[in-house]
């Protein structure tokens, strides 16, 4: 056997291994037009939403009958960790039952939508009301070959598909870029969005910006799926390469 040829086989192959591992692992390849803005796929209030709404204006005793103050909350209504905040849980039929307004219908509104509502209905009792809503379990979850997997609860709604892999440590060398699955919830039935990461397109998707309980999952590739079934992939290669060159080495 020629030694020659055997090397020049094995620069090859780790050259053409080399190329196909770049264009699986390297984000963003090529050009496109970015045209997503978050406007087009804001998160809006589903059932179950927990929601802290606050109700403030200039007359603080006109806002008193909106916040419902525990006797223990003085004081603590600026403090964010505060245990006895307004929170209100949305119904299956979108409505939360709020103080003196009653059943108020909010799903299906953005956090913005949601504000003005509010603010509408306040105008009988308040002289120009101030409302703040927050979620308050806005939380994605991210599984699969990432380096810390888990669910994440955001202090806000706007987080990006790539704000979240960053949050769960990005992916590992095994995961597979161009295909991650988003999995959401859309009027009561599970939706699933196959991503490609090596793609510039990833940056127009409907699951760019993310929404309260997405499922981000991301698929091992096979080297990881033949390690976990017992076949140790590099090791395979590092003896196929140990084999080459001491035949090599004998045939001289």
């Amino acid at each position: 056997m020629n030694t020659r040829l055997i090397t020049l086989l094995c620069i090859l192959i780790c050259i053409i291994t080399s190329c196909a591992n770049k264009k699986d692992v390297i984000y963003f390849q090529g050009e496109t037009d970015l045209n997503t803005l978050y406007e087009q796929y804001v998160p809006r209030i589903q059932s179950n939403d927990m929601l802290t709404i606050t109700v403030s204006a200039a007359d603080i005793k006109a806002t008193e009958p909106f916040n419902q103050q525990s006797v223990y909350m003085s004081g603590q209504m600026g403090n964010p960790s505060n245990p006895y905040r307004n929170i209100y849980t949305v119904s299956e039929k979108g409505t939360i039952d709020f103080p003196v307004l009653g059943q108020v219908k909010l799903g299906g509104l953005t956090r913005n939508e949601a504000i003005n509502h509010i603010k509408l209905l306040l105008d009988d009792y308040i002289v120009d009301p101030g409302v703040n809503i927050s979620f308050t379990n806005f939380k994605v979850s991210v599984l699969g070959e990432v380096a810390r997997p888990g669910s994440f609860t955001l202090p806000n709604e706007r987080i990006t598909l790539l704000e979240a892999l960053a949050l769960a440590g990005d992916l590992t060398i095994n995961g597979i870029r161009k295909d991650v699955e988003v999995i959401r919830e859309v009027n009561g039935e599970k939706k699933r969005y196959s991503i490609d990461l090596t793609s510039p397109e990833v940056l127009n998707s409907p699951v760019y910006y993310l929404a309260q309980n997405d499922i981000i999952y991301v698929k091992p590739n096979q080297a990881k799926i033949q390690t976990s079934s017992g076949i140790n992939y590099p090791v395979f290669v590092s003896m196929a390469g140990l084999i080459i060159t001491v035949i090599s080495v004998l045939t001289r």
